[in-house]
Order: structure tokens, then sequence, then C-alpha cells
């Protein structure tokens, strides 16, 4: 039903439906992340009482300025450590996913069930933190970087193939049999024929990721301890104790963590919700 022949009545109750919604989100998203920045923007007197209310001083170059040289720079640290873990896993699942999901779909067959049935096995049972933790020392990868890449992957890995498993049933199969016909090995039928029509779900794919690793708190927490593996998300520790917390400078660092995944998910939600409706369709 059109716009036009909908009646007052329904009109009224569709804008106020939209309201709802809108007050909702602002309520949910906005509120937070203003009550964040109004007190990351405080000193530690105004800040330690957490109310709502406009600062009446400005101390923000302070707050940063401690905030990055807390624990001897422990932040920056923690940017290239997130950094590296970031890109390193996504990289890895892209490539190593996107194979997995061509062979799954493109050969059909009793062991392709059940490998597909421990695919969603992974979305559903969770995490074991301690035999995690005696293989990664069995492999002499706990308390590393290389060691949590390893986890990510692994945590990330049944949902980045389902992704591509949906989206890859849509290209034909008629490609795969005219790129062999032209003498195409495997390799170049994947690399050069299906992995570029997959770039919508791929640049899905790149950014969830991104933003789930990047914001990841457990795994780091367990699986590298110690300041010269920190991830941005322990940083937030520096400013707790039992006796007294900073929170200018605690509010002041989830501000700092915040903005590279905020930036992200405003700059490219476009392309998420494409990426992840073309595949959703296609499957």
């Amino acid at each position: 039903m059109s716009a036009q022949t909908l009646t007052p009545a329904r009109r009224l109750r569709r804008l106020g439906t939209e309201v709802l919604a809108v007050g909702a989100a602002l309520v949910v998203f906005v509120v937070p992340f203003v009550f964040i920045v109004l007190t990351a923007f405080k000193d530690e007197f105004e800040a330690s009482d957490l109310t709502f209310s406009l600062p009446t001083t400005w101390p923000v170059l302070d707050n940063l300025r401690e905030v990055f040289a807390a624990r001897d720079g422990m932040l920056l640290v923690a940017f290239k450590n997130s950094t590296i873990l970031t890109v390193s896993s996504v990289a890895i699942l892209v490539v190593l996913c996107s194979m997995v999901a061509f062979v799954l779909q493109r050969r059909p067959g009793r062991v392709s069930d059940v490998v597909g049935a421990l695919i969603l096995s992974g979305l559903i049972i969770p995490p074991a933190i301690v035999p995690t933790i005696w293989v990664l020392q069995k492999l002499h990868l706990f308390k590393t970087i290389p060691g949590l890449v390893l986890v990510e992957v692994a945590f990330s890995m049944s949902f980045t193939i389902l992704l591509y498993r949906a989206f890859i049933a849509a290209i034909p199969r008629e490609l795969d049999e005219a790129a062999v016909i032209d003498g195409c090995s495997s390799l170049t039928l994947f690399f050069r024929v299906i992995f570029p029509l997959l770039r919508p779900v791929t640049i899905t794919s790149i950014l969830t990721n991104s933003v789930f690793i990047f914001n990841d708190f457990v795994n780091p927490l367990y699986f590298t301890p110690g300041d010269e593996n920190a991830t941005v998300q322990l940083t937030l520790y520096n400013f707790l104790s039992q006796f007294s917390t900073q929170y200018n400078l605690l509010f002041m660092n989830i501000l700092v963590i915040t903005i590279p995944p905020l930036l992200v998910f405003v700059l490219f939600n476009g392309k998420i919700v494409s990426g992840m409706t073309s595949g959703a369709v296609k499957g």
C-alpha cells in the first residue's frame, strides 16, 4: 500500500511508530555516548559525581595527554597491538573462509554436510577458555599476538564462512566450467574468477570482523596477559582501582578507543547492510 492511499489514522499510527523508534534509538545509543563525552571533558572532581551535566571547566587536552601518557604510553602500544591483531586476523579470515565456503558450496556431499554441521556448531557452542589456553601453551603461542590472532580467526570463522557461502550460492556454476575449459587450475579459478565477484560480501566481512576484533575485550584478557601485549580495550584498567577511579580519564580512554570503530561504522554502514542483504537474497 502506497503512502498516498493511507488513511489519516494509519498515517498518524505510522508517524507515532517512527517517533517511538527514533526515541528508543536516542535513549539506547545517543544518550550514553553523550554521557561519555561529557564525563571525559570534566576534571577528576566533577567526573567523580557521574552526573549528566555540562562541565564547569573543560580540561580536554589535559585529560587527553594524561590518557596517552599513562603507564609509559601504554595506549600507543595497545593501538599498535590492536592494529596488528585486527589486520592479520581479518586478512586470514577473508582468504581462508572464502576458500572454504567455495569448496563447501561447489562440492556437496557427506563430507561437506559434516563440515557444515561443525561450522554451525561453532556459532552455538561457547568457546572453551581453559582448553584453548592449554593448546596455545603446547604450541608456545600463549601470551603472544600470533596466538591471539589464531584465537580470533577460530572464533570468527563460522560466521564468515556462512556469509561467504550464502553469496557464492548465487554465482553460476557455468563460470567454473568455462574457466576449467580454458585451462584454469583450482587456485586460478578461485582467485581470478570467483574471488573478484565476492567484493560486496568481502567488504562486509572486513568491516564487521574488524569492528568485532578491534573491540574484543575477553580474548585479549584471557590469552595475552601482560602490558606488552595489551590491546586498546585492556587499557581501561589503567584508570580503575579498588579505592579510587579516575572517571574523567576512564571515559576519555573509552572515547578515544571508540572513535575508530565508530567512524568505520558511520562511513561504511551502507556497504555493510548491502553486503549482508545481497548475501541473504542470493543465498
